[in-house]
């Protein structure tokens, strides 16, 4: 038995790809597997909590509407985006934020 492991202390000290190798690909393999059980703790314990819709509408706010993607795509189809302005915004340098000299 003793001999078997001074066989592959031996291994390690003479193969750089077992002794650098294999640890650094094992880190980088298994490392995102274990950080996953860290990450879930911040969710699993955080005091915050969601609150009901009933509850809410109870307490008297009124729910936001559901935006769609298909509400939205509307919206930028009304809109006039052949014709538009571009217009300079201040700077933090200058003294004056009004109309820009031309």
């Amino acid at each position: 038995m003793t001999e078997w492991l001074q066989r592959i202390k031996l291994q390690f000290g003479k193969n750089h790809l077992l002794s650098y190798g294999l640890p650094f690909i094992s880190v980088v393999v298994l490392g995102p597997f274990l950080l996953r059980y860290f990450g879930e703790v911040r969710y699993k314990y955080r005091k915050v909590k969601q609150v009901p819709e009933e509850e809410l509408k109870s307490m008297g706010f009124k729910p936001t509407e559901q935006i769609t993607l298909e509400d939205e795509y509307k919206k930028v189809k009304e809109m006039d985006i052949e014709n538009w302005e571009q217009k300079r915004g201040p700077r933090p340098w200058e003294e004056t934020f009004d109309e820009p000299k031309k």
